[in-house]
């Protein structure tokens, strides 16, 4: 199969399209010939080392954990899928090694879940880790319906898709971006705010008394402003300030999990869910898509098709 890999620990410029062998589908697993992959920050971080001190990574190493495509072949013990459907996942497994950007993937059904008809392959595939990240954070925070919750960076890939579990949830959203991305916001059913110096004052004034969760999806610093701005400090969760717990709040890691993912695909296919598509390309410009990842100005996701 073509598969985007590395030999070892490196940047988008080492990158190749190789041919590599089909991966074995274990027990508990099923083989899904792919249609896209997401891409996501945490890829060019992983192929550069960040991670080695947390996870297993072997190689030849095929980056990608966010999925779209349809199931080819059935594992033992893997009754939940058959030959024919078509599914969506974060397939992160024990081990990192054969991930989404290739023609093919074994996936474990805990990693699965039957695509949402409402989207493409393109918006599927950008769903799962932004999603499952998001829909996370927000129960880590308790936000119910009628409650005011301040999202930073809510026109990025996670933040975009918190904005709208939110306000499916009957929340009132405040989000954090740069000017250009105000109406954007809008659309998505958030108030925007411009980040940067005097925050907390432009909060208070469309929350005089402040508001019930946050949620941090930048780092620099937003843990401590929304702290100024949170009736309970305890209810801010962050993706990116690694001592939120620290500072009373909740640090957030997403996971695998089949159950979060159905009720993505519920929300998208009950029209409350849709994902942001900025850029797509094929599977050979892989390393075009992270260098406009890391440029940092992505509106919504960057996707590979095949």
């Amino acid at each position: 199969m073509k598969a985007i890999a590395l030999e070892k620990y490196g940047s988008l410029d080492d990158l190749r399209l190789v041919d590599l062998p089909e991966p074995k589908v274990a027990p508990g697993e099923v083989l899904v010939r792919v249609k896209a992959a997401g891409v996501n920050p945490v890829d060019w971080k992983l192929a550069a080392g960040y991670l080695d001190p947390i996870m297993e990574v072997r190689f030849p190493l095929i980056s990608g954990w966010d999925v779209a495509g349809v199931v080819e072949r059935v594992g033992f013990d893997a009754g939940e899928f058959a030959v024919g459907d078509e599914v969506f996942g974060y397939v992160r497994k024990d081990w990192v090694q054969n991930g989404a950007y290739a023609e093919l993937v074994s996936a474990p059904v805990r990693t699965l879940a039957k695509k949402p008809a409402a989207l493409g392959w393109e918006q599927a595939a950008g769903a799962p880790l932004a999603g499952l990240t998001a829909y996370r954070s927000i129960k880590r925070v308790g936000l119910g319906k009628g409650e005011t919750v301040l999202i930073h960076a809510a026109a990025g890939g996670v933040g975009s898709l918190g904005v709208q579990i939110a306000v499916a949830l009957g929340a009132r959203v405040i989000g954090t971006a740069s000017e250009r991305n105000h109406g954007f916001l809008r659309e998505l059913g958030a108030e925007p705010v411009t980040y940067g110096d005097g925050l907390v004052d432009r909060v208070r004034e469309l929350a005089p008394d402040g508001v019930d969760a946050a949620l941090d999806f930048v780092g620099d610093g937003a843990v401590d402003v929304s702290q100024h701005l949170l009736k309970r400090r305890d209810r801010v969760a962050s993706i990116a300030d690694g001592e939120a717990a620290a500072k009373g709040g909740h640090y957030v890691w997403v996971r695998p999990d089949a159950a979060d993912l159905a009720a993505l695909a519920d929300l998208a296919d009950a029209g409350k869910l849709t994902v942001p598509v900025e850029h797509t390309l094929p599977l050979a410009e892989a390393a075009q898509a992270w260098r406009l990842g890391q440029a940092g100005h992505t509106r919504g996701k960057i996707v590979l098709t095949l």
